[in-house]
């Protein structure tokens, strides 16, 4: 049976998500459930809309370091489905903090990348360093 779509493509934060989810290596959009999810290869590592309670929730699997303080963060909860296998859901607003948001991106994209996308994103990340360091003048 196939889902209804849940999200609108003209969604403004869907739209500022989108280039986010997308940078990074071997990653995808697939519709599933009716909402647009993120995924590395074949693996999920974000969704957008989780409900129609939650309609702008970013849903993530953060690092299981990070988790405890970011369960502990009132703006996090934990979603229907994804909730019980340690995955956490941020609903996205105008004024969200759009750097945190890709930093939350990041870290669930390498729970779940394979060993050759984690080399592809640290080596672009390295190469974006380089290039934005001011370098010493003679």
């Amino acid at each position: 049976m196939e889902h209804p779509r849940m999200y609108d493509d003209a969604d403004p934060l869907l739209a500022r998500l989108r280039p986010l989810a997308l940078a990074f290596p071997e990653s995808a959009e697939v519709e599933a459930w009716g909402r647009p999810t993120f995924r590395a290869g074949r693996k999920i590592f974000a969704v957008y809309g989780v409900t129609e309670h939650h309609p702008h929730a970013l849903v993530v699997k953060p690092d299981p370091d990070e988790r405890p303080a970011l369960a502990g963060d009132p703006r996090f909860y934990a979603p229907p489905y994804f909730g019980p296998g340690g995955w956490l859901a941020l609903d996205l607003t105008a004024d969200a903090d759009w750097s945190e948001v890709r930093e939350l991106l990041d870290s669930s994209y390498r729970q779940v990348a394979l060993v050759r996308m984690r080399r592809a994103l640290d080596a672009a990340q390295t190469d974006a360093t380089l290039t934005t360091t001011p370098k010493d003048s003679p």
